[in-house]
């Protein structure tokens, strides 16, 4: 499947490249297998395709974006990229951006963002990324 500049998603999910196999893909498996539509690096961006672009087209054609918040994220830039535009979208279009704790302590969060260190935020060591889809499918009424 590849993405559409056309289409509309449930989700958009902000994450690291290296935490794609320890829980990222699993989490995207778990909402597409549930019916969510989901933007997904992997299956949006192609080979040549310009990242900016098409994060900017994923971001705003999704409802929710859905962060995975890991070490290996808050020391990327072009995360950073994706958050900022996650929060202005949600200032001005009122989505909320759920995030996810993937092996990442509440003060590390809090040293990264005060803002999303406040928020409910699911924890990947608490439950599974099947747990995680369930509970996102009822707290963003996706279903």
């Amino acid at each position: 499947m590849f993405c559409e500049t056309n289409e509309e998603y449930d989700v958009f999910i902000p994450h690291a490249s290296e935490d794609k196999e320890s829980f990222a893909n699993d989490l995207y498996n778990s909402l597409n297998n549930a019916g969510i539509k989901v933007w997904y690096d992997e299956l949006c961006i192609s080979w040549g395709d310009s990242l900016r672009s098409k994060i900017d087209n994923g971001l705003r054609k999704s409802k929710y974006g859905i962060v995975i918040l890991s070490n290996h994220y808050i020391k990327k830039g072009w995360t950073q990229y994706e958050l900022d535009g996650l929060f202005q979208i949600e200032m001005t279009g009122g989505k909320t951006i759920p995030p996810i704790w993937h092996n990442i302590s509440k003060k590390e969060v809090q040293d990264f963002s005060p803002t999303l260190a406040g928020r409910m935020a699911l924890n990947s060591a608490m439950m599974t990324p099947n747990e995680i889809a369930e509970e996102l499918i009822k707290i963003l009424n996706l279903n």
